[in-house]
């Protein structure tokens, strides 16, 4: 089950003139292991089964979900169904574990019997270690096309580093340069190497609009993008850059100043709904944790004025607390 709705996204490359040997995940592992996942989630939808739902998703993705089914279940809302286009693979060439893959496939929304438009969405799956199942960690809706990823001669994919100095930025400091530019704002230094879009200096403008809101009645309002402690994976782009999948967490906080008591503050429907104490008022104070799933492509550092592009993104609250 996934969430959220953009577009964008290209077809698979031809295969690159770069061979790798033995081959821990096959090519008809990932394409049944994706399979599935899709009759699994699809069944968990269909009979609203949450412990199903659950099992076949792990990291950010099952963040995402547990929140999905605890708010739907909180209106008496139908889970979503999906239906799924034709699938492109990106399998990488892995020796070890853990082992994963990265599918791009256009979705639609089912919704009473009628089909909503299809968006681009790329999947994640993955599985640590041999004795645990395969499952989807993270899914992310497209806004900009997916670039050509390299494939090696037998059709798999190259994976890359995470400390990989060829690229603009170190892989595994993507997320918090992308950070920086979604709580600062264009004049953090960051937004140099950060091109903008929906998901950096997007994000940031409507946080800010919402502090600017909350002032107004009164209130004060504070965001921090950070890390979360889910695994990053990545792929070689035909360009010798990289695409980068990581997961991140957006906090919140809404109060009175100085947390004094003051007038209920008010809590949208889709954070009650979270809340681990039924009936809790934010007389003082509203928390409230989103987690995201981002894929952003990561340019060579040869590469002209070339920025780190944020292209695909989900996410959904999974935390709220009042006092």
């Amino acid at each position: 089950m996934t969430l959220l709705a953009v577009q964008g996204c290209a077809p698979a490359t031809p295969a690159a003139a770069v061979t790798r040997t033995g081959h821990s995940l096959s090519l008809s592992t990932a394409e049944a292991t994706y399979r599935s996942y899709l009759a699994a989630s699809d069944a968990a939808a269909a009979q609203d089964d949450k412990t199903l739902g659950l099992s076949v998703v792990t990291a950010a993705q099952w963040a995402q979900v547990k929140s999905q089914y605890t708010a739907l279940a909180s209106t008496g809302t139908p889970v979503p169904r999906y239906r799924y286009g034709t699938p492109v693979f990106y399998v990488p060439a892995l020796a070890d574990y853990p082992q994963w893959f990265v599918v791009a496939v256009p979705r639609r929304t089912l919704t009473a019997g009628r089909l909503g438009t299809a968006v681009n969405t790329l999947m994640l799956f993955s599985r640590a270690e041999k004795e645990l199942r395969w499952t989807l960690s993270g899914s992310a809706v497209l806004d900009q096309p997916l670039p050509a990823i390299v494939r090696d001669s037998d059709g798999y994919a190259i994976d890359v580093s995470g400390s990989d100095s060829s690229l603009l930025l170190r892989p595994d400091v993507a997320g918090a340069t992308q950070a920086a530019v979604v709580d600062d704002g264009p004049a953090s230094p960051a937004a140099t190497v950060v091109g903008r879009g929906p998901q950096t200096t997007g994000l940031y403008s409507a946080q800010a609009a919402q502090a600017r809101a909350d002032a107004v009645r009164g209130l004060q309002y504070q965001w921090l993008l950070e890390g979360a402690p889910y695994p990053r994976f990545e792929l070689r782009t035909a360009d010798g850059g990289a695409l980068v999948l990581y997961s991140m967490y957006m906090n919140t906080t809404t109060e009175h100043p100085n947390l004094v008591a003051g007038s209920p503050i008010h809590v949208p429907a889709d954070l009650t709904a979270l809340f681990t104490v039924p009936n809790e008022v934010s007389y003082h104070a509203l928390w409230a944790n989103w987690t995201y799933q981002f894929a952003a492509i990561d340019p060579p550092s040869t590469a002209h004025d070339a920025k780190l592009r944020v292209i695909a993104a989900q996410g959904t609250p999974t935390y709220a607390h009042a006092t």
